[in-house]
């Protein structure tokens, strides 16, 4: 294993920065050289790749993103895009490859491992959607800017005795918004695992009016419609004021948190260690604070656990 590469793909996530730096200085520190490939799989395709030293990665362990940049490359899924990509790998002398992202990056390491190139991945995503491991790489920062979000809306909604709607990231699992609107203390949760119907969220907002107060808190995931649809559908039924508040991209930005940063960093040196072991085509994952490795092929059948419990919780709290 005398030269490994690194990328990033999909939508990017804080704490990929330190993974990225982790990969890079673990392996010099075994003797290893580091290629970073820019833009993900297009960067594997088009050659895009430069070598990595110390200095590459100094003073990037508390920037969010990825220094690497990353892409959503569909040509990679082509005939024509794979055998370029491995052209470009044996012509880098690239011995192995750490992937860095979420489930339809894995697609693209399961592939590359298939074809014999020694692969791990790393989840990468704030989605929290891989069903394998407990916390993904990004999760954790993305859920407290929601958080921070939560707080600065609520204190506008006291003033001015209105509801609030907010739509967070997750278009297949509801995890931000369920564990950021239990943290948030939301009187409702909307999420695709579990629909709820129009009626029962205007009885939770009356039944808080009822009892004076006078503002509320809906989360809602993007997997379960948008904020101003579901306005329009609750102004039908109830007299209450609304305002609606998309969070948007803001939710993959800012400073990594320190779990964040651990997290990556663990993960980073914890890839290349299994590379040097002869430990290759898996994926990381936590599981009780403690990292472990599964095969990439039996990680990506598992189907995620909707955690009824806590959902059960939110509803409870906001009576």
């Amino acid at each position: 294993m005398r030269r490994i590469g690194v990328l990033t793909s999909g939508g990017d996530a804080p704490g990929m920065n330190a993974a990225i730096r982790a990969v890079v200085r673990y392996a010099i520190y075994r003797n290893i050289d580091v290629i970073g490939i820019n833009k993900g799989y297009k960067g594997l395709i088009e050659n895009d790749m430069c070598d990595m030293n110390l200095s590459s990665v100094a003073d990037i362990i508390h920037r969010g993103g990825t220094i690497l940049g990353t892409d959503r490359c569909e040509e990679f899924k082509t005939d024509e895009g794979f055998a370029k990509a491995l052209d470009n790998i044996k012509y880098r002398d690239i011995k192995g490859l750490i992937v860095i992202g979420g489930d339809g990056s894995f697609l693209g390491a399961r592939k590359l491992s298939q074809a014999g190139i020694p692969t791990i991945g790393i989840p990468g995503t704030i989605d929290n959607d891989l069903a394998y491991t407990e916390y993904t790489l990004g999760f954790n920062t993305a859920m407290n800017t929601i958080l921070d979000a939560v707080g600065k809306i609520r204190d506008n909604s006291s003033s001015h005795e209105r509801t609030n709607i907010i739509e967070v990231m997750g278009r297949h699992c509801g995890d931000l918004a369920l564990y950021s609107g239990l943290a948030g203390g939301a009187e409702v949760v909307v999420i695709p695992e579990a629909p709820i119907d129009i009626d029962t969220i205007c009885e939770t907002i009356m039944r808080g009016n009822t009892r004076g107060k006078k503002h509320s808190i809906i989360m809602l995931s993007e997997g379960s419609g948008n904020a101003y649809g579901l306005k329009d559908e609750i102004t039908k039924r109830i007299k209450v004021n609304i305002r609606c508040t998309v969070l948007g991209y803001i939710q993959r930005g800012g400073t990594p948190s320190a779990y964040d940063r651990l997290l990556g960093s663990k993960m980073g040196a914890k890839g290349v260690e299994l590379l040097v072991d002869g430990i290759s085509n898996v994926v990381l994952g936590t599981k009780d604070g403690k990292l472990f490795h599964q095969d990439i092929e039996e990680a990506l059948k598992i189907e995620k656990q909707f955690d009824y419990e806590t959902y059960e919780l939110t509803k409870i709290l906001s009576i």
